[in-house]
């Protein structure tokens, strides 16, 4: 196998245990204009960009569903409660970037979620100098499972997409770093991955604190 060059870092569930925050919040606000929105359906939506999330809902609601208020309604919600509360932190990331640091290995943030979010949040964690890149979902016109986003980092930091390792939580992340000709790991956050993405993905991991060992086995040809 050929060494890594580049580690891409997916953000929602992966770095940050936001996902929850996230679910919490599109519920709550959907209630306001009288809509049940499943734990089923929201789980439809991880690893998407906005666009992507709301043509979900209107998928299985209708046109008329006022989606761009919920939207809205949904990131106000979203936003106090980080303000409040701060930024949860995945466990081992900063150990893991610091170990990354040490190393000639290019880093990246490749995330669905919207430039103005995603770096707010990434400061507020004081990890927003730790990457050669940071590319977001409303930067791009297709959404993950769409390889795109990843392809971009690749042509950016000008690395061989067959020497990328892809870190995600979602199932259309992993999805998406396989299309790209990339090597998926998957850390699950919130849903379990089908025996269809489990043909897709290199490794499985239960959390970022394992990743160290992962890298130093595969460039080390173990």
């Amino acid at each position: 196998m050929k060494k890594i060059d580049l580690i891409i870092f997916d953000m929602d569930g992966l770095m940050f245990d936001t996902e929850r925050i996230s679910f919490y919040s599109w519920k709550q606000a959907a209630i306001k204009y009288d809509y049940e929105i499943s734990d089923e359906i929201l789980r439809e939506t991880l690893g998407t960009n906005l666009e992507k999330t709301k043509s979900i809902y209107v998928k299985y609601f209708g046109e008329k569903i006022p989606i761009q208020a919920i939207a809205e309604d949904r990131f106000a919600i979203a936003e106090n409660f980080i303000d409040v509360n701060g930024v949860p932190v995945k466990e081992g990331l900063y150990d893991l970037l610091d170990f990354l640091g040490k190393l000639r290995i290019k880093k990246a943030v490749a995330t669905s979620t919207s430039r103005k979010r995603a770096y707010k949040l990434m400061k507020m964690a004081n990890i927003h100098t730790h990457f050669d890149y940071i590319i977001c979902g409303d930067e791009i016109e297709k959404s993950k499972p769409n390889p795109d986003i990843f392809l971009k980092v690749a042509q950016k930091l000008d690395c061989n997409p067959a020497n990328c390792l892809v870190l995600e939580d979602s199932e259309v992340g992993v999805q998406a770093a396989y299309r790209a000709g990339m090597l998926p790991v998957m850390i699950p956050d919130l849903k379990e991955p089908s025996e269809e993405i489990k043909k897709l993905y290199y490794k499985r991991l239960g959390s970022l604190c394992e990743v160290k060992n992962l890298l130093e086995s595969i460039n080390s040809g173990a």
